[in-house]
């Protein structure tokens, strides 16, 4: 059966390891999460369960007003009802897990720190275009290619990270030390995957 459970990303910090030495982890706050809906292949078409991060104490667990996230997880999923508890006693120490989120939102930026242009060089004419995108296209088909890498948002996008390991688990705390990098801001909900 997979492994899976909602978290709020606390930050990074380093623990040390008597054969690894210093681990650069991540922390993610798994509080209990509520089973909201149970999702059937002959009524729905597939088979899912749905959970939920409450935003406190919660009345219905059929009420998305209760709840921060709500996540759908497909797949073979059986044993649960609409009301149950998810804990992060499900992982032990050693498993990989897959981590999904919503990056930080840079905002407004240009070619050279969006996709990594080298920029023009710094002599020969070119006073104040160093950063400058350069050529965007030629005199046929008289239009900008649909795709082309120029300037704009960056970030706040979904993104995923594979095979984080789980190096220490706070139970007391509801805790999950991940070895690596988690997208998104503190604060944020993570999706965690096993």
């Amino acid at each position: 059966m997979a492994k899976f459970i909602l978290g709020r990303k606390l930050g990074m910090t380093t623990i040390y390891d008597k054969e690894r030495g210093a681990l650069n982890v991540t922390l993610v706050e798994c509080e209990p999460n509520i089973v909201t809906q149970i999702r059937e292949a002959d009524k729905d078409g597939y088979k899912a369960i749905q959970v939920g991060v409450a935003k406190a104490k919660v009345q219905n667990p059929k009420n998305p007003k209760d709840f921060l996230k709500i996540k759908e997880f497909r797949g073979e999923i059986e044993g649960f009802k609409v009301g149950d508890t998810l804990s992060i006693d499900q992982f032990k120490v050693g498993d990989r897990v897959k981590v999904s989120g919503i990056t930080k939102g840079k905002g407004f930026q240009g070619v050279m720190k969006r996709h990594g242009f080298k920029g023009s060089p710094h002599s020969h004419g070119h006073k104040h275009d160093w950063r400058a995108p350069g050529s965007i296209g030629s005199s046929f088909p008289e239009h900008v290619i649909k795709g082309k890498r120029m300037a704009g948002r960056m970030g706040g996008k979904r993104a995923s990270v594979k095979n984080l390991e789980i190096v220490e688990i706070d139970k007391e705390n509801h805790i999950l030390f991940l070895r690596g990098a988690v997208p998104g801001v503190k604060g944020r909900i993570v999706e965690i995957v096993g």
